[in-house]
């Protein structure tokens, strides 16, 4: 979709009713004033347009200014008839509601104004979103998570709408060729390196990224280059998003994960953003909204391509159904899952799902059939998963066994449980994985009722240590 297009068609049932909602403002003037985002963050402290205006000419007061903010004028910003000045009226709306004035240089009108839940429209321009996502990671404004319905809509419009050309850049200076292979190079090892090593590559990667949009930003390029530009700011954004996710910063996770959609979509990277997607599934069924997460991955899985990632994403569609005891569509999710993992490719995997193996296949496979009440054979296959894994995937290992411990409990077996779970706590404390001892805490509840147990009595006793 190229700027000045109209919106996507609209999308029937519920679909439709969230689309109008949330993306009609994206090309301009709208019909209803509670489309715009400012509208949205005025309703919701119950300020009329009047109200805002005069809180807008009280902080001009302030400042030792005048401003003739009246409500006929908030109206015409609801509405996209205007915009507000970015150096006289901007500023004044960002005081209103408690806005850093870098949010405002940073990422322009109205992407910062606050408690912004809607997924930006898809385009030439895949900037904004990284700009949005990096703010986020400051954390110089107060971002909420993307609704479950703000993300269907999302997944619904990636699906439907056909990558653009790049845009022609009409800025100085080219991406120098040498400069574009290292910022690949060093980006890929950082990614290589972000699971294990959280704390020291934190910082470069939100670095690396940042230099990585000044460079899409600020420089002209080939379409070849364009799409690996947009291809590593994905992937970079990508793997931040997984940091974000396993310290629990859902929102901040949440604005990483789009800006890597529409980079991988203005890259025409088509199963990177499938893929991309499947995480935003993933964060939904953690966040106990498998619904949600299986309706994503309906839009995601037509549009993969590579076997590995048909495998992926057939495999989290399980975990969704084996949530909502769909057993038939589980099972069926699950053999598709293998078949596509069979399937010999001339192609190498992606790199986001080249990790893909038996293993996983496995031990998730045995994760669905646990919640399916079938724990027998969930056991035989987390085991055999947690076995065939390689040992660089401590972060993963770790989380199977909190899988298979959480069995163990539903087994009524907590010795073996907390045996269980206490290996799972001891990789998650050498890789620093908070994710995973947020897992075995889960735990905590049940354990407690066999806390006269030997084993579990130490595990619960080494939790309240942690703190």
């Amino acid at each position: 979709m190229h700027r000045g297009d109209p919106c996507p068609r609209p999308i029937p049932g519920l679909l439709e009713q969230l689309s109008r909602a949330r993306i009609g403002w994206c090309n301009g003037r709208v019909d209803d004033e509670t489309r715009h985002p400012l509208a949205h963050a005025r309703n919701e402290r119950g300020w009329p347009q009047e109200e805002l205006a005069r809180r807008i000419r009280q902080a001009a007061k302030r400042r030792g200014l005048r401003s003739g903010t009246r409500g006929s004028r908030v109206s015409k910003w609801e509405t996209g008839w205007a915009t507000p000045d970015k150096d006289e009226s901007q500023p004044l709306i960002a005081e209103v509601f408690g806005i850093d004035y870098a949010a405002v240089a940073h990422l322009g009108w109205p992407y910062w104004l606050p408690s912004q839940d809607r997924p930006l429209p898809f385009g030439p321009n895949a900037v904004p979103s990284l700009q949005e996502a990096l703010m986020s990671s400051l954390d110089r404004r107060s971002f909420i998570a993307y609704t479950s319905g703000s993300l269907a809509v999302l997944a619904h419009q990636w699906a439907v709408t056909e990558p653009g050309r790049f845009a022609r850049s009409t800025v100085p200076g080219e991406v120098d060729a040498e400069m574009l292979d290292w910022l690949e190079e060093t980006g890929a090892e950082l990614i290589r390196l972000a699971t294990e090593r959280r704390h020291r590559t934190r910082h470069l990667l939100n670095a690396h990224l940042t230099t990585v949009t000044e460079s899409i930003s600020e420089s002209r390029y080939t379409p070849t280059a364009g799409q690996r530009l947009h291809t590593l700011a994905a992937s970079l954004s990508q793997a931040i998003a997984w940091q974000h996710f396993d310290e629990r910063r859902h929102a901040s996770a949440g604005r990483f994960w789009h800006a890597a959609l529409h980079n991988a979509h203005t890259a025409h990277q088509r199963d990177l953003g499938a893929g991309i997607l499947s995480d935003l599934a993933y964060q939904l069924l953690w966040l106990k909204d498998a619904r949600a997460a299986a309706d994503i991955l309906e839009h995601a899985i037509p549009r993969t391509q590579h076997p590995a990632a048909q495998s992926l994403l057939h495999l989290r569609q399980a975990r969704a159904l084996a949530v909502l005891d769909e057993g038939g569509l589980c099972r069926r999710a699950l053999t598709a899952a293998e078949k596509a993992l069979d399937t010999p490719s001339y192609d190498p995997a992606p790199a986001w799902c080249s990790w893909m193996s038996h293993a996983d296949l496995a031990a998730d496979s045995g994760r669905c059939l646990a919640d399916l009440g079938q724990r027998h054979q969930a056991h035989l296959l987390m085991d055999e998963g947690i076995a065939l894994l390689t040992a660089t995937r401590s972060k993963t290992k770790s989380v199977f066994l909190t899988y298979q411990a959480e069995t163990y409990l539903r087994d009524g077996e907590p010795e073996i449980a907390a045996a269980t779970a206490t290996r799972s706590l001891d990789l998650a404390g050498r890789i620093d994985a908070p994710r995973c001892v947020t897992m075995v805490r889960d735990l905590e509840p049940e354990l407690s009722q066999y806390r006269q147990t030997a084993p579990v009595a130490e595990l619960l006793e080494r939790l309240r240590a942690i703190g």
